[in-house]
């Protein structure tokens, strides 16, 4: 049965859970509930599996906080015997507008501190991501607090939505490959 990792990026404790940062996390623990799973906490991260369609696809949270996140990807990609070709890193982006996904199969790490060590620690940028668009309101020099604050009550309202849109986008990644989901998902919004 072909595995799968799929890696939500995000900061763990209660403090970062509704932060734009944290959308990562919350793409999979969209998927885990839809698909019944529950997380344990395991070795440098939070752990969920379920099976799909004769794919048995692996979810974590990486619990070493954002920018030591290859680690976590490093140490799971072994443990199950992953091929990094079936590893998809979801993350927020502020280059996007928000709720806007864009999926690739490899790139960059465009300034994204995750992005940067998980490639450091895998020595390569031949992994796909999914960026979540959590748009830039905010002014110069104030990123870092922006990505830590909360959703507005209105992006809040618009959540759900885009956490079904990118859940079914980690599944079409993982039943039909990064191609025929970057030709569904790219596109909308």
């Amino acid at each position: 049965m072909q595995k799968f990792l799929i890696v939500g990026l995000g900061n763990i404790g209660s403090e970062y859970a509704l932060t734009r940062h944290n959308i990562g996390f919350m793409v999979v623990d969209k998927l885990a509930s839809m698909q019944e799973a529950n997380f344990q906490t395991d070795r440098l991260a939070d752990v969920a599996d379920f099976k799909h369609k004769g794919k048995h696809i692996f979810l974590i949270k990486p619990s070493t906080y954002m920018n030591l996140s290859g680690r976590a990807v490093n140490y799971w990609k072994q443990e199950l015997k992953i091929s990094q070709e079936n590893i998809l890193v979801i993350t927020d982006d502020v280059a996007l507008p928000f709720g806007k996904i864009r999926l690739r199969s490899k790139g960059s790490d465009g300034g994204h501190n995750g992005l940067k060590n998980i490639q450091e620690v895998l020595q390569s940028q031949e992994y796909a991501r999914m960026r979540i668009g959590v748009g830039n309101n905010y002014p110069k020099g104030m990123q870092a607090e922006y990505v830590l604050s909360p959703f507005s009550t209105d992006e809040q309202k618009e959540l759900p939505k885009i956490l079904e849109t990118a859940s079914q986008a980690v599944l079409t990644f993982c039943l039909e490959g990064i191609s025929n989901a970057m030709n569904k998902f790219n596109s909308k919004g």
